[in-house]
């Protein structure tokens, strides 16, 4: 088959002297309506063979999980207005706490006390340059939050869609069920996490954090949340 990268990217790259291929399964516009199997069987069981690893986007999983807190479910309070207003607008992956429903999700999750600590401390630490305490403090579940933002898909304007439940579990459920061995990933164009992978994959997470440290998939207009990683063979 032939290996097709997306725009700006690149098909190959290179891992501590290792060359592996990278594919963009291009696929529907995925909804809470979907199953990540079926997805998977359509899109992916015909071109992968053993030994190839899936990376999926995380967003994909939270979907077809029904992950989705809807922008009227979210009231916001005077606090959540008071602190977005010393807050980063983005945060590493795209809107961040800066807006004002963001901030009172966080709340909603992990607590006043503990938000209103991180931003304390976030505005502390960006005085000595320091960045991203405010999204460690809060945790994963906060820095995870994707939507309420019409960018590329208006559909995300009004749903915040969070991150996959049980990420080991899925990774492992589709390599029994399906044969196919993947990660799922929440990467942009700033950074790469590992949220979860098939207990066959022995590879570290840092090891596949650099086979995807380009951001190879595209979320957007280019529908490829899939990417195929195959090892490519060393020429004799």
């Amino acid at each position: 088959m032939e290996f097709v990268a997306n725009e700006n990217k690149k098909v190959e790259i290179e891992v501590q002297h290792e060359c592996y291929l990278r594919h963009a399964i291009k696929t529907k516009f995925v909804t809470t309506e979907d199953n990540y199997l079926e997805i998977l069987k359509k899109y992916v069981s015909e071109i992968y063979q053993k030994g190839d690893i899936l990376s999926i986007s995380e967003k994909i999983v939270s979907l077809c999980q029904n992950r989705v807190v809807r922008r009227e479910e979210i009231k916001i309070g005077f606090g959540a207005k008071f602190l977005s207003r010393f807050a980063c607008h983005k945060n590493r992956g795209g809107y961040g706490v800066g807006m004002p429903i963001n901030m009172q999700y966080a709340i909603n999750k992990v607590g006043f006390l503990r938000v209103f600590l991180a931003s304390l401390v976030a505005g502390l630490a960006k005085i000595f340059g320091i960045k991203g305490i405010f999204y460690k403090i809060v945790g994963r579940e906060v820095s995870g939050l994707d939507g309420f933002y019409g960018g590329a898909w208006e559909e995300y304007k009004d749903i915040g869609i969070e991150i996959p439940s049980n990420s080991n579990a899925v990774c492992n459920e589709i390599q029994e069920k399906l044969g196919i061995s993947c990660m799922i990933v929440d990467a942009n164009d700033f950074g790469q996490v590992i949220l979860g992978k098939s207990k066959d994959i022995t590879l570290s997470d840092k090891y596949l954090q650099q086979i995807i440290k380009d951001n190879p998939a595209g979320q957007g207009r280019q529908r490829t949340p899939l990417i195929l990683i195959r090892k490519k063979e060393a020429k004799e």
